[in-house]
């Protein structure tokens, strides 16, 4: 009976104080109500400084998102997220001011009725704003690749690359909401846009396949070129740095070949070079990562390099990058990274970042011009960034 009531009295004491007054008690005054929810709109324009960086969320591949990164403020570098479901693909059109995101679905979280779909983000405020069904389960999953889903007829059109395994290629008409047609792909994939309206595609012969799409989006012609690179002894990493409709690869073993898809068929850039090489390797330089090569607005290329270049290297990640100027073929200056970083990226600003997505998940900026580390971001691009795009 003591204790019981020696319970009552403290409970009366208490709550005697709490209906004190708070300035009484020697509290600070209660924070005003804030309202929920509260949606911050972003830029019309977003900064030059601004990047997207896909985190593919290994620990959580259903739960994958896209982070929008200002590399300039250490601060506070995360400005959004969209997200990016179960190995989606990623796209962004300022023109249109969307954000685009190729995704897969099961009813069950990982199993039961499977629904593929193209989500439409608006860049303002980040809410989804349409969605175009792809019937069929037939979107590729892979680890992302950005070629497997790209624009085409000046942004109007959206090419899905499909496995089953047999490979084709989805023509999605983005002011119609739907798909308009679907291309086979024999043996080649990878999805370049070409010209006014087509793709090219790799394929496993080291040829390349040009397709013609048109106005209707079916394919109209095709065109085979032979022999563009030699699958056993220089493999090319299966995404380049784009210069306008040029675009830059890089083998395993550091050569450079360029392709210009500004024609209907795409057409090698004469004169192959290699990135070269330096002493302190074990056994070699080569280039190594996920996303291997970036290119600046002036057209310089930077690739990822790993002094333990060897044999199944290529996907190990970099210490350093190397700077190289495909007009003089030559190496002009070497970046060194404080950490091993799997994917690279240059902002469009008018002094250039290089944006490095390091294994351990931190994101770091270093000034392209002499090299030096300027900040960390952590890990503002979630925990597996894997992709880099600077819109």
């Amino acid at each position: 009976m003591k204790l019981f009531a020696l319970a009552l009295a403290l409970s009366a004491s208490g709550s005697a104080l709490a209906a004190a007054p708070a300035a009484q008690a020697g509290f600070p005054k209660p924070l005003p109500d804030e309202p929920i929810p509260v949606i911050e709109a972003l830029p019309a324009q977003w900064p030059a400084s601004w990047v997207m960086i896909h985190d593919l969320h290994f620990s959580s591949i259903l739960d994958g998102r896209v982070m929008i990164v200002d590399t300039a403020s250490p601060e506070r570098p995360v400005r959004g997220m969209v997200r990016a479901a179960q190995f989606a693909n990623m796209l962004v059109s300022s023109s249109r001011k969307e954000i685009l995101t190729s995704e897969t679905f099961y009813s069950r979280l990982t199993r039961g009725e499977r629904t593929d779909a193209v989500t439409i983000w608006d860049m303002g405020t980040l809410e989804p704003k349409a969605e175009i069904l792809m019937p069929g389960g037939k979107r590729q999953q892979s680890v992302t690749y950005p070629q497997l889903f790209q624009f085409t007829n000046d942004g109007k059109w959206a090419l899905v690359a499909n496995f089953t395994p047999a490979q084709s290629v989805s023509v999605l008409d983005l002011d119609a909401r739907k798909i308009i047609a679907e291309i086979d792909l024999p043996g080649c994939a990878q999805l370049y846009p070409t010209g006014q309206r087509g793709f090219t595609s790799l394929c496993a012969d080291g040829a390349m396949l040009s397709v013609k799409l048109g106005a209707d989006g079916q394919a109209v012609s095709s065109k085979t070129i032979e022999g563009v690179q030699d699958i056993d002894k220089q493999p090319l990493f299966g995404t380049p740095a784009w210069v306008g409709q040029k675009a830059w690869f890089v083998s395993y073993y550091g050569q450079i070949q360029g392709f210009d898809f500004t024609g209907d068929v795409a057409k090698t850039i004469p004169g192959t070079f290699n990135v070269g090489t330096a002493d302190g390797a074990a056994p070699q330089w080569r280039p190594g990562g996920w996303q291997v090569i970036a290119a600046d607005a002036a057209g310089k290329l930077y690739v990822l390099m790993s002094p333990n270049g060897r044999e199944g290297s290529h996907k190990d990640g970099g210490t350093e990058v190397w700077v190289v100027d495909p007009a003089t073929k030559t190496r002009v200056s070497r970046i060194a990274l404080r950490a091993t970083a799997t994917a690279i990226g240059v902002t469009k600003e008018a002094a250039p970042r290089l944006i490095a997505a390091r294994t351990d998940g931190v994101i770091d900026v270093h000034d392209v011009a002499s090299g030096t580390f300027l900040r960390t971001l952590g890990t503002a691009g979630g925990e597996s960034p894997i992709l880099i795009t600077v819109p």
